[in-house]
């Protein structure tokens, strides 16, 4: 654990933390798409700030729920990219590109395949440049459960997981409850309308209809009778089990960071992993606050300064050399 964040005064509140940096503008930089091809005939997009020189490293990022190389985490993160010199590449999940993905199915928190994918291309391409990642939210329980299931065999040489929800079952609970009813009813609204774009595009393979699906108004509920049928899931119990990445945190073998803040809107004490249990190339930070991909530490309410940037990428470079030796 590790105590060196601290909020402002003005921005203890957790939903202060959240929902600050959603408001606050980042300039985006200009990026490359690139279409990967999937076997399935679907695709992945990958929007590239610039490729790495061979033998430097290379930082793959995966956005959360519904987010894309647009949001304001993804933005700060490729801007501190930028000013230190190193190679990034935002991982797209199936349709948050900005197009629809070709498929009924899309992405979900536990959906490893399609990130392997893309690191065995990129390993392909660049085999001398260490791939880093960093995972938000849904994408950091992705990322975490790739290196659990990977262990040794991860094509990662380091990786670090922001806000995520290791425990999706008590988490989706979390979002019925008080404030947190408002984050939840946001994204539903984009999942929805992600799902209706389909059906009026013909895709007859979706396991409602419109009106169906506009009576979702709960991850739990969504996920039952949209998401785990959709994937291959015996339900939305089957589907938390089965996806949460929680308990492959032991099999990790590559070095890895997870930060949580403790008054996480989006979580519940269950993410908390047993520190006995973590193995040694696991770091994990627990704060007193942060919100839910927050972690403001100064500036102002219109300029706010963040602690995740220069924490995540001192931690992904300052010993990526040694770590693949």
């Amino acid at each position: 654990m590790s105590s060196s964040f601290r909020p402002p005064w003005w921005a203890r509140s957790p939903h202060f933390q959240t929902i600050i940096p959603v408001l606050t503008k980042v300039a985006g930089l200009p990026l490359r798409r690139e279409r990967l091809e999937l076997e399935d005939g679907d695709f992945i997009d990958l929007d590239w700030l610039k490729a790495p020189i061979p033998g430097k490293p290379l930082l793959v990022i995966l956005h959360g729920l519904e987010g894309s190389a647009d949001s304001h985490y993804i933005r700060r993160l490729l801007r501190e990219c930028q000013k230190q010199e190193l190679a990034a590449v935002v991982h797209h999940h199936r349709g948050c590109s900005g197009e629809d993905n070709r498929l009924a199915r899309s992405y979900h928190s536990g959906d490893t395949a399609d990130i392997s994918h893309s690191l065995q291309t990129l390993k392909q391409r660049y085999p001398h440049s260490p791939l880093l990642a960093v995972g938000y939210s849904l994408g950091g329980n992705v990322l975490a459960k790739y290196q659990g299931e990977f262990a040794e065999k991860s094509l990662l040489s380091r990786a670090a997981v922001v806000s995520a929800p290791l425990a999706l079952a008590s988490c989706a609970k979390r979002l019925e409850k008080g404030f947190s009813k408002v984050y939840q009813s946001y994204l539903i609204r984009q999942l929805q309308q992600k799902m209706l774009l389909k059906l009026e595009r013909g895709n007859s393979q979706l396991p409602l209809n419109g009106e169906a699906i506009k009576r979702l108004n709960t991850f739990y509920d969504f996920d039952h009778q949209v998401t785990a049928p959709l994937h291959g899931f015996n339900g939305v119990d089957d589907y938390y089990q089965k996806a949460s990445a929680l308990p492959l945190l032991g099999k990790i073998a590559k070095p890895t960071l997870i930060i949580h803040a403790a008054d996480d809107p989006f979580m519940t004490d269950a993410v908390i992993p047993s520190l006995a249990h973590l193995p040694a190339c696991v770091e994990y930070e627990l704060h007193a606050n942060g919100g839910h991909v927050g972690f403001i530490e100064g500036g102002t309410p219109w300029q706010p300064r963040y602690y995740l940037e220069q924490r995540l990428l001192r931690y992904l470079t300052e010993s990526t050399h040694a770590d693949t030796l």
